[in-house]
């Protein structure tokens, strides 16, 4: 209801909407109305007001309500449903939890920060207020779970793709760290809940550096971390691309759902950094095995194929450095 009165507020272009409007349109008082009014304040909305003229909004806030997110938003499927936080430990966890208890599909987590978040091999995320993009999303899906790994590939994808729509080069690491000079702008984690033949849910979860000057950076991070602002010279609306994100993420989940992963797996590859590089792999399995090798190509199952001094070999989990 709130998304409509601001929808409402917006769509006047700096204009007065009578009280008696809008609670005609909502169905509901306008005193109903005015209560309304004041919460939306209280998350930021600079909203005037003026005796027998209505309300008038005056700024918004850099904040990724749903208010704001789903104003605009194109998407069947993901980010109809939202939960929005101001801070959290992580939104995968919370996303876990209301996935278990019957969530919808396309349901999203979203948060200012995160005080505990994790990527790939339980690294610290860096998840500072008001500086980036930190969301989960519950997925549901029809294809078999030896096919989820492959959503950190189409996740990915989504992110590249919104990118380009930003006028950025986006550069993707296998298997989703989506990179600028060798630093990461990008982190993505899939976790799964499931049974032999059958997915019962997937979360994805998706950090992305947006605003985050290099001084923001923990010292450790920063040589090794970069946000979408420093490549773009000015900051980014969080809002527009997280609605960017999203709409591109909805598009290829449908396709998948509809065709399969061919098209992700092809379109992987022409954001892709780490075909026909010298790497060095951390394995996800066999005790952590290091090796070194060529990246050749991915195959089906969305693994890096390496061609090693003993023959070509098949990556599914693990961590890649270019060398």
């Amino acid at each position: 209801m709130r998304k409509t009165i601001v929808e409402l507020l917006k769509n006047a272009g700096g204009d007065f909407v009578s009280g008696e409007s809008i609670a005609g349109e909502l169905g509901i008082s306008r005193t109903a109305v005015w209560k309304h009014i004041q919460k939306l304040r209280e998350h930021g909305y600079e909203i005037i007001s003026r005796e027998r003229r209505g309300y008038r909004l005056k700024d918004a806030p850099d904040l990724l309500l749903p208010s704001e997110i789903q104003i605009g938003l194109d998407t069947e499927i993901i980010g109809k449903e939202m939960e929005y936080h101001p801070s959290v430990d992580s939104t995968n966890r919370l996303a876990k939890k209301l996935a278990y208890h019957g969530a919808a599909e396309g349901t999203i987590v979203v948060a200012e920060e995160q005080t505990g978040g994790k990527g790939r091999l339980e690294r610290k995320f860096f998840s500072p207020r008001g500086k980036g993009i930190w969301f989960s999303v519950i997925l549901r899906p029809n294809f078999l779970p030896h096919e989820a790994p492959k959503c950190t590939l189409m996740a990915a994808v989504a992110v590249a793709e919104a990118m380009t729509r930003f006028n950025m080069k986006a550069e993707i690491k296998w298997p989703n760290d989506i990179m600028f000079n060798g630093r990461k702008l990008v982190g993505i984690l899939t976790e799964i809940s499931g049974e032999l033949g059958k997915i019962n849910y997937l979360v994805i979860g998706i950090g992305i550096n947006v605003n985050i000057s290099r001084d923001d950076f923990p010292e450790e991070l920063q040589t090794v971390a970069a946000s979408l602002s420093e490549i773009c010279g000015e900051e980014i609306s969080r809002v527009k691309f997280l609605r960017a994100v999203l709409e591109e993420f909805d598009k290829l989940y449908r396709e998948v759902n509809s065709t399969g992963f061919d098209n992700v797996l092809k379109r992987w590859r022409k954001f892709n950094v780490t075909l026909g590089k010298n790497i060095r792999v951390i394995s996800a399995g066999d005790g952590g095995e290091t090796f070194t090798g060529k990246a050749v190509d991915l195959n089906s199952d969305g693994a890096l194929i390496v061609e090693t001094d003993n023959g070509l070999r098949a990556v599914y989990a693990g961590d890649v450095s270019i060398r």
